[in-house]
């Protein structure tokens, strides 16, 4: 499978925000990223409901939702209305992962389970056969620009391991720090989908790097 890419909006100009849709249209990005952030689960507050639904009005690609929150389960019904193709939610934010996982399916969407870096791959045992994707955190959520955390690429592979040996189909995603030095190794690692934002919307030619992106190959 070739390379997926999901731009991050979070680092998107937001005073030109339907200009940066458009590119994300116009390009061969695969998704596209949205990280909410509640300033509880996270020291930082992102974009809510109200943006939300003017990038869903606009988007032509199928929305990557993550859920930096705590009970993010509360969000399922209104992220489902939205279209949304993907709720990603943190495996340290819901006591009750397995029902949660089970509602945003019957919700119509595909689930996905994020871990931070502290936690480990091996706390997906019990779930991996469930989820559709697992996104690794490479840096410490709430914020962008920070720099890659390079105990993920062992973490990849052991999460690889783990969907192998168990029979799941769940994607890796990996988000943090993805840029030129660091992508083609995750790639190389195991890793399905690219999440990158500020290499991606601060670029000279965001089109051109996002097709960069997606030209790895393992």
């Amino acid at each position: 499978m070739a390379t997926m890419v999901s731009p991050s909006l979070l680092a998107a100009d937001f005073t030109n925000l339907h200009g940066e849709i458009e590119m994300i249209n116009r390009s061969e990005a695969d998704w596209l990223h949205m990280d909410i952030m509640d300033g509880v689960f996270v020291p930082n507050i992102s974009f809510g409901f109200p943006v939300l639904e003017a990038v869903a009005g606009i988007c032509q690609k199928p929305l990557d939702v993550h859920f930096m929150t705590v009970h993010p389960e509360v969000y399922i019904e209104p992220t489902a209305k939205l279209g949304a193709m993907m709720m990603n939610i943190h495996y340290e934010a819901c006591t009750h992962l397995h029902r949660t996982v089970h509602a945003i399916h019957q919700a119509g969407m595909k689930a996905g389970v994020t871990l931070n870096p502290s936690t480990p791959v091996s706390m997906l045992e019990d779930i991996i056969c469930d989820v559709d994707m697992v996104l690794l955190m490479s840096v410490n959520p709430g914020f962008g620009g920070q720099r890659f955390i390079e105990g993920t690429i062992g973490k990849i592979r052991r999460l690889r391991e783990l969907i192998a040996s168990s029979g799941s189909h769940a994607l890796i995603e990996v988000d943090g720090g993805v840029q030129s030095e660091t992508a083609p190794r995750l790639v190389s690692a195991g890793v399905d989908i690219l999440v990158s934002g500020s290499y991606v919307f601060k670029a000279p030619d965001p089109v051109a790097t996002i097709l960069s992106l997606k030209s790895l190959h393992p």
